[in-house]
Formats: C-alpha cells, sequence, structure tokens
C-alpha cells in the first residue's frame, strides 16, 4: 500500500536520504528544509504528487500555511516524521551563546511542536497515522560539550512519551533514536572521527523499512533503528 509520508529536513543528511528511498519504494513524500535551493532541486528531480516547500519549522506562522496546503490536496499523512534537528558545536554550556542555544532548542523542541499542532488534528479526526519524532541516543544518555543538543533531544522523547497517552487507539507517537551515523551533524560533534561510523547509506537501507513497519502497538515505546 502506497503510504503519504510527511518528513521535515528532507534535503540533506537523514532526511534526503529517507526522502529518496521512500520515493524509490513507490511512496509520496511530501517534505520541507530551509533551503530554497535544495528544495528547488527536489521538485525538479521528483514531480507530483511529490512535493517540497521551503520552509522554517520555527516559524509557527509558516508550519499553520504549509499544512494548510498539503491537507487541502492530500488525506492527513499515514507518516509524519519530524526530523529537522541541530546540534550545537561543542562548547562547555557556560561558553555556548544565548543565540546558539535558543536555536537548538527553537527548532529541535519548537519545530517539532509546530508541525504535530498543524498535522495531528487532521490525523486523529481520521484515528490512523504514525508520528515519529527524531530523538538521539543523547536523548537517553549524556555527554560533555554537546549539553543544549542532549536538553533538547531528553525533552523530544518526553514530549514524544506524553503525546503517545493523548492519541487515540490505532495511532501512535514514537520518539526514535536514529543511531550514530556520519552526517554533517556528526562532523560538528566529533570532526574526522565522525567517518568511522555508520554511512548514510547504509543507515536508509536499515531505517526505512523499519519505519514502514510502525504500528499503532509501538505507541509511546523509545525505540532505535536496528544497527
Amino acid at each position: 500500500m502506497t503510504k503519504l509520508i510527511v518528513i521535515t529536513g528532507a534535503s540533506r543528511g537523514l532526511g534526503l536520504a529517507m526522502t529518496e528511498k521512500f520515493i524509490e519504494l513507490g511512496h509520496t513524500v511530501v517534505g520541507c528544509a530551509r533551503s530554497s535551493e535544495a528544495v528547488e532541486k527536489l521538485n525538479q528531480k521528483y514531480s507530483a504528487p511529490h512535493h517540497f516547500t521551503c520552509l522554517d519549522v520555527t516559524n509557527d506562522e509558516q508550519v499553520k500555511a504549509w499544512t494548510t496546503e498539503i491537507l487541502a490536496k492530500n488525506e492527513p499523512p499515514d507518516l509524519l516524521i519530524n526530523n529537522a534537528g541541530v546540534a550545537n558545536h561543542l562548547a562547555p554550556l557556560w561558553n555556548v551563546s544565548n543565540e546558539e542555544f535558543s536555536q537548538v532548542i527553537d527548532v529541535n523542541i519548537k519545530g517539532t511542536a509546530n508541525v504535530i499542532r498543524h498535522f495531528v488534528p487532521a490525523m486523529i479526526a481520521r484515528k490512523s497515522g504514525i508520528i515519529v519524532n527524531f530523538s538521539s541516543g543523547w536523548g537517553r544518555s549524556t555527554s560533555p560539550e554537546v549539553a543544549p543538543y542532549c536538553a533538547s533531544k531528553w525533552a523530544i522523547e518526553g514530549l514524544t512519551r506524553s503525546l503517545a497517552q493523548e492519541l487515540p487507539a490505532g495511532m501512535a507517537a514514537v520518539p526514535l533514536n536514529p543511531g550514530i551515523i556520519h552526517t554533517d551533524m556528526l562532523e560538528i560533534c566529533f570532526g574526522e572521527d565522525a567517518a568511522s561510523y555508520t554511512s548514510v547509506k547504509a543507515w536508509v537501507q536499515k531505517a526505512v523499512p523499519f519505519l514502514l513497519k510502525l504500528k499503532p502497538s509501538d505507541n509511546g515505546m523509545p525505540l532505535t533503528v536496528p544497527g
């Protein structure tokens, strides 16, 4: 069965890899990203029913307008993936600027909440659909110099498991740890050592089938993509 999948942060890293793999498998992907150039490339590569929009998930009005447009043309998503996220540059907490700290919180927590606020009511009305909020190993453990990122991902764990208790039967909300993957974000944290971790290409081969198999009985379960 063809699924309608909504992905935030669809233009790079894990978001792009998932987008390409879902489409390859015959599913419809609607996505967003901040880069207008990247969004334009995606729209040139993938025609309707796929569609990509340039927006900032931290801007609730932009998210609302995007959601309204999508739901006017489509049924509510079968799978809603909040993937958009940023990490802080490695530093002790007291050396992280207010601006950088706010950006991490705004994108990783508020951005996720904004997307949920505008998509989930339509999913609830249909009483079906899976919501996946990308967490991290650092949403369940801690390390020095990534305090803002840890705080944001621990928040995603709590937010998602609380949301799970609010959903009707037939739906699920899952906080998902994707594992440690060699992405641009990981290079910010690990530098050259990032290259020794799982490649995006290898990750997506396991992650996409795993995501497609999520079901209502997974509601509230903190899951991890198999290594």
